[in-house]
């Protein structure tokens, strides 16, 4: 058997023919991760925002991430700082911990971290400050309820800069009350000031950064309900004062941290109890009062209305069709199609108006001081604006929107009407009733209103019918 001449031919590459080297394979796997890797990152919710919203979050995530950066270069330690931080993170560990046992609502979350977050914002350098809010964030994306990454990483950053502008007002205060040098003990009232001084700038620094977030989201929320709502300040103030107290007795002695913790564990659960009442209260699925909700306090409305003799509205709204909605889309459709209606009654609605969700896919709406013209002339904008409004029902933008349509009976309640046949809500109710029936009968898409002595006899059949 003869063997091969690898010098003239077979078995020998020709000149024209490259043999793949190992690197070529090591090259092309590295494409394939990082192919893999770019349609990952394309993928993040984070780029289905608007585009200036994603600007926007990149910019203060970057912001933060230059401050994290820079707190790092300059903070200087000592042993005792390292131990107070980790006093305190255990703190905070416990305080997400009970977060854990109640659950984390989406949306705005109300907390009592500051307290905690505050006393190492005061007393310590500059990056635990800033490594604070990573810590307990990434301790809640585990422990608690896995979010959008985007959504933590923006919390983040916006609770870190508010932290480092609290830390430079609290300097910038001490400089001028207190003077550079001056020990605690003999001006502890100007470095109460400055303390809570920091924490109201911190407060309205973070809510300013987070603000177009929330708003985006919901541009029918109210920067009064989310600010400024009667419970949540008397919230936000006692947690700012027990976090000033506690910083306090931290920068005297840090055993105050063993005394502490029992009294801000009792304020989390108040808190929590707080927002478990508030979520009572409220339909989930469009963020309305709830049937129970709104009948209890419209009933409160319409008998102070009688006493004071002024005027009042009741409109109730019912989508045309709406099994049909959900026959040929789905019910996530006309859950969408719930959700939408509900954003319009909240854009065109007062600070002082009730509005519930009252069935299935009926709404309704108490309207005080507002007389039977004006009245109607809400409902006809509130049925103009859902019918001429696509409802988006997927991500699709070349999907075809939904289109709905509502009728609407709207009854009136004079200065006049002070007639008492049983319960004047009750009487309301089925007069409104009685005009939605006539809006369904002349077509949908309507506005029927009963008037005033139409609400009399319906009151007065009804009474004669019971007493029948």
């Amino acid at each position: 058997m003869r063997g091969k001449d690898l010098s003239h031919g077979e078995g020998r590459p020709s000149r024209h023919e490259r043999v793949p080297a190992p690197e070529d394979g090591v090259r092309l796997n590295a494409c394939v991760r990082l192919q893999q890797r770019l349609s990952a990152v394309r993928a993040w919710p984070l780029w289905e925002l608007p585009h200036w919203l994603v600007a926007y979050i990149i910019t203060v995530s970057a912001a933060y991430g230059a401050a994290l950066a820079l707190a790092a270069a300059t903070s200087r330690s000592s042993l005792r700082d390292v131990l107070l931080f980790g006093a305190l993170l255990l703190c905070i560990t416990a305080t997400v911990e009970l977060t854990k046992r109640c659950g984390e609502n989406a949306g705005v979350i109300k907390d009592v971290y500051a307290v905690w977050e505050l006393p190492i914002v005061i007393l310590l350098p500059p990056v635990f400050a800033l490594c604070a809010p990573l810590y307990r964030i990434a301790l809640t994306q585990w422990r608690v309820r896995q979010a959008p990454a985007h959504k933590r990483v923006f919390t983040v950053s916006a609770i870190g800069l508010s932290y480092g502008l609290a830390l430079l007002t609290f300097h910038a205060m001490t400089h001028v009350l207190i003077g550079p040098g001056s020990r605690l003990p003999a001006h502890v009232s100007g470095w109460l000031v400055a303390v809570a001084a920091a924490a109201t700038v911190q407060w309205a620094a973070n809510q300013a950064l987070v603000l177009p977030a929330i708003k985006s989201a919901d541009p029918g929320l109210r920067t009064r309900d989310l600010l400024f709502a009667r419970e949540k300040v008397q919230n936000d103030v006692t947690e700012l004062c027990v976090a000033v107290l506690v910083t306090l007795g931290i920068a005297i002695t840090p055993l105050t941290i063993v005394f502490a913790l029992p009294f801000v564990t009792l304020l989390q659960r108040s808190v929590r109890h707080a927002q478990l009442l508030t979520a009572s209260r409220i339909d989930s699925k469009t963020g309305l009062l709830n049937a129970g909700t709104w009948e209890r306090e419209a009933a409160s409305e319409v008998a102070r209305a009688v006493r004071t003799r002024t005027p009042l509205a009741l409109v109730l709204i019912d989508i045309d069709r709406f099994k049909l909605v959900n026959d040929l889309h789905g019910h996530l459709a006309g859950d969408t199609a719930l959700r939408a209606i509900a954003h319009t009654l909240r854009i065109f609605l007062r600070e002082y108006d009730l509005a519930g969700r009252f069935g299935g896919e009926e709404f309704a709406l108490l309207l005080p001081q507002t007389g039977a013209a004006d009245a109607r002339q809400i409902a006809e904008r509130l049925r103009g604006h859902i019918a001429a409004t696509p409802i988006s029902i997927t991500d699709d933008p070349s999907a075809e929107p939904l289109q709905v349509t509502v009728s609407v009976g709207v009854a009136a309640l004079g200065v006049s009407w002070n007639r008492v046949t049983g319960s004047q809500l009750t009487d309301l109710l089925a007069g409104a009733d009685n005009a939605l029936y006539r809006a369904k009968n002349a077509g949908r898409n309507n506005v029927s209103m009963i008037t005033e002595t139409e609400i009399d006899g319906t009151a007065s059949r009804q009474q004669g019918s019971l007493n029948g």
